[in-house]
């Protein structure tokens, strides 16, 4: 299948790569010192205990995804509608576009833009960047997929590629679970630029992080949203599966870049606002970050 990847970041490189490891066509839209990398060695996939060179194309233009027939969307919440605006004239109907972000409104907001569907993914992968053209998996990487008449497709491309994935009645859920997760973690280890094993090591930290979660949970049910499965119990189990993982809000502010946490705590307090439900352990930990954010402007 021809593929692209619009946001040749670490979540849309571990993808990708694991794509065409595969066979299949992949173009990775990126920044120009990122593709020029790929295109003259390749996409280094790197596991730690193993390397691999994957063969891609990088592309610096949103024109590099004309003719794909599935698009994984996976630039920052930040930029979901400008990117969005970007590949609009180069898709047709029945091109299948995936939105693998972090939030539960991407989405939809996406949709809005390219005047069809978009199937939301909740993306489980711990990964990041180890220079232009090198990405690096530290754990898991496990997707979960709204219905939709494409679905199935989907599976049957992503299965082949070691690529596990679910297809959930209540992907609105997963969504809301993950970024329940992203709430507990990521402020937390930008604020520190501490990886997740030593923010839980530290005083009462548990304790601000159960805050945290439960406001989410009372603002999902404020929302008519059924999270699924044990929230806590995955949160717990985060600490222990990727104790040296960063999160993504971390790493943006360790090279001076603005995050998603707006759409992350900052979404919580703006639907607490509306709910009159109080979030004051989310406010804290939003306010926290984005005086963070703002000493890399």
């Amino acid at each position: 299948m021809k593929i692209a990847v619009m946001g040749a970041g670490a979540v849309g490189c571990y993808y990708g790569a694991m794509l065409a490891r595969a066979g299949n066509d992949v173009t990775l839209i990126g920044r120009p010192n990122h593709v020029e990398a790929m295109n003259r060695d390749g996409l280094l996939l790197d596991f730690g205990a193993s390397q691999e060179y994957v063969s891609v194309t990088g592309d610096t233009d949103a024109a590099g995804v004309a003719g794909a027939e599935m698009i994984l969307f996976c630039v920052k919440s930040t930029d979901t509608i400008e990117a969005g605006e970007q590949i609009k004239p180069f898709i047709s109907a029945d091109t299948i576009v995936l939105s693998l972000q972090n939030g539960v409104d991407n989405a939809e907001r996406l949709s809005g833009v390219l005047g069809q569907p978009v199937i939301p993914v909740v993306v489980y992968v711990a990964t990041s960047m180890g220079g232009p053209g090198h990405v690096k998996h530290h754990g898991r990487g496990e997707l979960v997929i709204g219905p939709s008449a494409q679905s199935q497709t989907v599976v049957d491309t992503l299965i082949p590629a070691k690529i596990p994935v679910e297809v959930s009645e209540n992907a609105e859920g997963a969504l809301w679970a993950k970024m329940i997760l992203n709430c507990a973690y990521n402020a937390l280890s930008a604020i520190t630029q501490r990886p997740y094993g030593e923010v839980v090591a530290g005083v009462g930290i548990w304790d601000v992080m159960r805050n945290a979660v439960d406001e989410c949970l009372a603002v999902a049910k404020g929302c008519g949203v059924t999270v699924p499965g044990d929230v806590w119990g995955a949160i717990e189990k985060i600490a222990d599966t990727m104790p040296g993982q960063f999160s993504s809000t971390a790493q943006d502010l360790a090279r001076g870049k603005s995050s998603e946490i707006d759409f992350l705590n900052g979404y919580i307090v703006r639907k607490g606002k509306e709910l009159d439900i109080p979030t004051p352990t989310n406010l804290a930990l939003h306010a926290l970050t984005k005086l963070q954010e703002s000493k890399g402007s």
